[in-house]
């Protein structure tokens, strides 16, 4: 491929997997890895050890990923050796959520089992789900099991709860997620969060638009229980949060930006995943898909265009500074462009990823024996604290996914499953489907 020099996104990820190989450690339960396994190395967001989006559930995402597109098994192996210490170690966390809790420990056990035919960890996958008593009775007032309807609190359960349904063939689950969305579809605005304690950093009047955070995601989540149920309530209350996305975000010409925060943040557009055009656009993805009204789809396109615009990877603007994670950064691009392309079969959104990925693999700190890294500013208002991680939504695990996909990509008559989180509304085979039927022809 003429973007590359040196490296493929596949020869990429294989030497981030040797970085976070360095950082595991083993004990009796199996396989957890350090945050950064650098002499003194710091994290961006040390958290809970076994979560998915800083810790050793989402490395076992990227082991999966990289034996499914590599056909190593040593990867498979290390994978399995931390999703044992998954399965063994899950009544011990008392977070629900899915980014940084239970469901994402679920989630990933779940796939595990799927990809590998582990019989244990799948039936510790349906341990940790079972049993999901309905909201109202398991956490008393206001039918929560978190705070907030959004990604971060009970959407992201909700949306595992429909996955686990499937993937471990319990239909009770379903049952369960429709029974929460039913409250979170009461709201007047899905996924409005405020600032204070909901959102740390922000003013306590403040609003988040946003996906994992905000109205975009909680919007995202209806859109996906319309696509399952055909409620109508769950459509309309999608539209309420979409029209709200609308109607405080930017439009100019072709392009369509929306405020990180309001009213604050009015004019602070992150064009990434998290709280930025990335993320949105997955919710008026899935919004076209589960109701076709080609409205959505320009919406979709015009957050896209407004990226492709911005001037990144060229430039560092405000809505995306030094960072390179899935979470807030050029990784999360990757992904988005990644799934457009699948979903669409523009050759203009794959371009685009393969020039996101050519400049990350270019910022990667090599060495030849311990592998690649990347360090970044995770915090946009702490840009002197500049740290590197292995961990999935933060670090290199998920860089080396978005490769991963990119990679997937390409494949044409040769398509690979990717592991898609509950969120992403692109297809897991990400070739487009035209491209598809020509190779079968």
């Amino acid at each position: 491929m003429s973007a590359w020099s040196r490296e493929t996104p596949v020869t990429a990820a294989v030497t981030a997997a040797r970085w976070v190989r360095s950082a595991a450690i083993d004990d009796d339960l199996g396989r957890r890895w350090r945050a950064n396994p650098d002499p003194g190395g710091r994290s961006a967001a040390a958290g809970d050890p076994s979560s998915l989006y800083a810790g050793a559930a989402g490395i076992v995402l990227f082991f999966l990923e990289l034996a499914a597109a590599t056909g190593h098994e040593a990867y498979l192996e290390d994978a399995l050796a931390g999703a044992r210490r998954l399965a063994a170690t899950w009544p011990d966390q008392r977070d629900p959520t899915f980014y940084h809790g239970l469901a994402g420990l679920v989630f990933v056990m779940a796939e595990t089992g799927w990809a590998t035919g582990d019989e244990e960890i799948s039936a510790a996958a349906r341990a940790a789900a079972h049993p999901p008593a309905p909201p109202r009775r398991r956490v008393g007032a206001g039918g929560r099991w978190a705070r907030g309807p959004a990604q971060r609190g009970d959407g992201g359960i909700v949306l595992t709860l429909l996955h686990a349904a499937g993937i471990l063939g319990v239909p009770a689950y379903e049952e369960v997620a429709i029974e929460a969305g039913e409250r979170i579809a009461g709201l007047a605005v899905p996924g409005h969060r405020f600032g204070g304690d909901a959102v740390p950093g922000l003013p306590v009047d403040a609003v988040t638009p946003g996906f994992l955070s905000g109205t975009a995601g909680t919007a995202f989540l209806l859109a996906r229980l319309y696509g399952v149920t055909r409620d109508e309530r769950f459509l309309a209350a999608a539209r309420r949060g979409a029209d709200f996305v609308r109607t405080v975000s930017v439009v100019t010409d072709r392009c369509a930006f929306v405020p990180h925060h309001i009213p604050q943040g009015r004019r602070l557009h992150y064009l990434g995943f998290c709280s930025g055009s990335a993320g949105v656009a997955r919710m008026f993805h899935e919004l076209h898909r589960v109701a076709g009204d080609p409205g959505d789809l320009d919406w979709v396109e015009r957050l896209a265009h407004g990226i492709m615009q911005s001037g990144v990877p060229g430039t560092r603007p405000p809505g995306l500074w030094d960072v390179a994670c899935l979470c807030c950064g050029t990784a999360g691009l990757i992904e988005c462009f990644v799934g457009l392309y699948a979903a669409t079969g523009r050759e203009a959104y794959l371009g685009f990823a393969r020039t996101l990925a050519a400049d990350l693999i270019g910022r990667a700190t090599r060495d030849d024996e311990t592998g690649f890294r990347w360090y970044q500013a995770y915090r946009r208002l702490r840009p002197e604290e500049v740290t590197a991680d292995t961990g999935y939504m933060v670090g290199a695990a998920g860089i080396g996914t978005a490769l991963l996909h990119l990679a997937a990509a390409e494949l044409g008559g040769a398509p690979r499953r990717s592991i898609l989180l509950p969120d992403n509304p692109f297809p897991a085979i990400p070739v487009p489907a035209a491209v598809l039927r020509e190779e079968q022809a």
